[in-house]
């Protein structure tokens, strides 16, 4: 998240807000104005601030994390009248945290916020730090979630455990499931296939690829000798 408000920091000119826990990288104005608030420091909670930024014309809004319904709808609001919002939540892939945000309402409301989610999400990165083969760094593996018409009606329906399927068939549109990303990293040499067994969002189906991954290999030298 502090890599991506740098992005923006040097290359546009907006208003940036963030609202964090605590705060862990400091920006400087560059080509854009940022302003940083630490919870416990400059205030007690996230939906407060969050709520006063949206008089203060921000262009985007940094929400270090998203642990409450009230805070989620505050953001939610701040999506919905233009505003560029960056968060975190604690899951492990896409359709989880799609899960996670419906979820943390109650039933009669669930159907609402799944169209709202729908008109609102850009998309969902999820990250996890790989040992590499030597043991002496970590590559990243990272799902790759685009809000597109497809991803779109599938959460606005409520059916967030087809994402999945959308995210793996969905490479076109940029998207790559967290088992594609830990088998380019496995077909690059730099993991091995315990650990990209081990950190594999669905252990099975990541077997099964490297399982193909290694028939392909065969028959290709095959036919090359």
């Amino acid at each position: 998240l502090a890599a991506l408000l740098d992005l923006i920091n040097m290359n546009r000119r907006v208003n940036i807000i963030s609202i964090e826990d605590p705060i862990e990288y400091v920006h400087r104005d560059k080509l854009s104005i940022m302003s940083q608030r630490e919870i416990g420091v400059d205030t007690n909670n996230f939906a407060d601030p969050l709520r006063a930024v949206l008089r203060q014309a921000p262009d985007v809004i940094l929400v270090g994390e998203m642990r409450d319904v009230e805070t989620m709808s505050v953001a939610m609001t701040a999506a919905e009248t233009g505003h560029l919002v960056f968060s975190t939540v604690h899951t492990n892939s896409a359709s989880e945290t799609i899960e996670r945000i419906v979820n943390m309402y109650p039933p009669h409301e669930k159907p609402q916020i799944c169209l709202r989610l729908s008109m609102t999400l850009l998309g969902v990165l999820s990250q996890k730090l790989v040992p590499t083969v030597d043991g002496k760094k970590r590559v990243c593996a990272i799902e790759i979630m685009i809000n597109t018409p497809t991803v779109s009606k599938l959460i606005e329906e409520g059916r967030a455990g087809s994402v999945p399927a959308a995210i793996t068939e969905g490479s076109y549109w940029g998207m790559q499931s967290m088992n594609q990303s830990l088998l380019n990293h496995f077909r690059e040499g730099l993991v091995s296939e315990e650990l990209a067994v081990a950190y594999a969002g669905n252990p099975t189906e990541m077997r099964q690829m490297i399982r193909r991954l290694a028939q392909a290999n065969v028959t290709a030298t095959a036919s090359a000798t």
